[in-house]
């Protein structure tokens, strides 16, 4: 089990390369090992090019190392205090993708003024406060703006981009769609002022992309 989600965590890094939201070694996913204490996540200043299923690092929910040979990412604290605080999360994500680290420079929540908003975050996208990487306040952050808000993604103030979900490929989705609206809303906001959309329409619209959208088993 935890070989398979190596491989998966491993082919998902890929994707934070493939939708440009990543530079260099920054970034990590991360995966909870089912019926296990544990997660999977990318190791400490390795490059994308390099990284293998072998190279994916297994730790405690207390981020110490369990398995591997390299040092785990630096924001493994944060990881972990997510998956030991919200059992109903499989994967973490982070990136500094470009227009929502810009957000979160000016320490401003997305608003939802678009159709795919409602969809996937089921209103605006959050901001967190800043915190100092290497222990667990990011996670701190991540849980209490995250707790009782429909969002998958939060942006840490001065930082960049945290995302969850019930697997690491849907938080990775959530990182994909958050960069997404972040770049549209932007540029609509140079053009003028975005027009909101209404509560009662976010939720008919996140009800009906949750619930209705895609293929449903008709078992």
């Amino acid at each position: 089990m935890i070989d398979e989600l190596r491989k998966e965590v491993c082919r998902l890094h890929a994707e934070l390369v493939r939708y440009g939201l990543v530079v260099w070694t920054a970034g990590n996913v991360s995966g909870r090992v089912p019926g296990e204490d544990l997660f999977v996540i990318k190791p400490s200043g390795v490059s994308y090019d390099d990284l293998t299923p072998e190279s994916i690092v297994v730790c405690d929910l207390d981020g110490n190392l369990v398995e591997g040979d390299l040092a785990p990412s630096s924001d493994t604290a944060a990881h972990a205090y997510v998956y030991r605080h919200m059992p109903h999360v499989n994967g973490v994500v982070h990136t500094h993708s470009t227009y929502a680290s810009a957000w979160a420079a000016r320490g401003e929540a997305i608003p939802c003024v678009l159709t795919a908003m409602a969809d996937e975050f089921g209103g605006e996208i959050p901001v967190g406060p800043f915190a100092l990487i290497g222990n667990d306040d990011i996670g701190k952050g991540i849980v209490e703006t995250l707790t009782g808000h429909r969002s998958r993604a939060v942006l840490m103030r001065n930082h960049g981009v945290f995302t969850i979900g019930e697997s690491p490929k849907a938080a990775v989705k959530a990182a994909v769609m958050c960069e997404d609206v972040a770049r549209t809303v932007h540029i609509s906001c140079q053009l003028g002022t975005p027009l909101p959309i209404e509560q009662a329409d976010i939720d008919s619209l996140y009800d009906r992309y949750q619930n209705v959208y895609g293929q449903r088993s008709h078992l």
